[in-house]
């Protein structure tokens, strides 16, 4: 049996409130409340009064509390905005999570394809030595900025997620890829330096370039990517039984799926329109759900497809 996960944990939201009920939707515009109504998402899940890096490390704790393991390493996958500057928010969560010889570093830059990279990272990490038994990965998230509207048209929720990779792991890592494209890499920024943090949010130029341009090349990436990653593993696409792709809204689901030739399982609007946009824990979530709701059969074969507005596309075949 290969490398594949020993353990997911997902906090659950301590609360959810209706999107009507946000105070970001007061004295919306009519083009912007209309698009915020057919993004997908009902309620939001609100941790309050604590932060992202806390709520990593209580993910953490709750699944450790119950598998009772020192890892040999921690990846803490990059927040949506650091906690502290200069500071070192994997140290934080290994403290926090009473960790002691775990060796922690953090995997950034990707956004929300954070969780495939550090999955695929910690893979190799037991390839590459006998020794070594079991890596832990952890995320937390909370909008950086007091809003939690993202345009062109999204909700962000809070969330967390723990999740071990071992040897022997199900479901079992079979095969990943990963590209990305850094001429897309001024369409998302936050000039966090110049403007105070209630006013942080995307330059307008960039929310109307973002949408459509990246949404194509999204579309011819990712299909690329399953093509790859399916050859990898000697595998077509009648072998696929479940496919999930992160934050997507029922009506965006027809748009991949054409281009993929792969149907999106359901699982991944529910998740959205329960919780909100998770960032990178969505895809988690949904695979989370997939494999305790969805009836996978012990050999069943699931693709988990991750995007990012950062430009970063990621495509993982996981074996139940």
């Amino acid at each position: 049996m290969g490398i594949g996960i020993g353990a997911v944990h997902c906090l659950a939201p301590e609360k959810r409130v209706r999107i009507a009920d946000l105070p970001a939707c007061a004295g919306l515009e009519a083009e912007a409340l209309a698009s915020l109504q057919a993004c997908g998402v009902r309620t939001v899940a609100i941790h309050p009064d604590t932060d992202a890096c806390e709520l990593a490390i209580r993910a953490c704790r709750e699944l450790l509390a119950d598998h009772p393991h020192e890892p040999d390493f921690l990846i803490h996958i990059e927040s949506r905005a650091s906690e502290r500057l200069a500071g070192s928010d994997a140290c934080r969560v290994q403290a926090g999570a009473g960790l002691t010889s775990a060796v922690p570093f953090t995997v950034g830059g990707l956004a929300c394809v954070g969780p495939s990279a550090a999955w695929a990272l910690a893979h190799d990490l037991l390839l590459a030595d006998p020794a070594r038994r079991s890596i832990l990965l952890a995320f937390g998230t909370r909008p950086a900025e007091d809003k939690r509207i993202r345009y062109p048209a999204s909700v962000l929720g809070d969330g967390a997620f723990a999740m071990t990779i071992v040897r022997e792991g199900r479901p079992a890592l079979k095969a990943s890829r990963m590209s990305a494209d850094g001429s897309f890499n001024d369409r998302v920024h936050v000039d966090y330096v110049k403007a105070p943090w209630h006013e942080w949010g995307a330059e307008r130029a960039v929310r109307e370039r973002l949408g459509f341009d990246l949404a194509m090349e999204s579309r011819t990436r990712l299909a690329q990517l399953v093509d790859e990653t399916l050859t990898d593993a000697g595998l077509t696409r009648d072998d696929v039984a479940a496919a999930v792709l992160q934050n997507l809204p029922a009506d965006a689901s027809p748009f991949f799926e054409q281009a993929l030739g792969l149907p999106i399982h359901p699982i991944c609007a529910e998740q959205l329109a329960e919780r909100g946009n998770l960032g990178p824990m969505g895809a988690v979530l949904s695979l989370d759900r997939l494999l305790t709701t969805a009836g996978l059969r012990s050999g069943d074969h699931v693709l988990i497809l991750s995007r990012s507005r950062g430009a970063a596309w990621a495509v993982t075949l996981w074996e139940a």
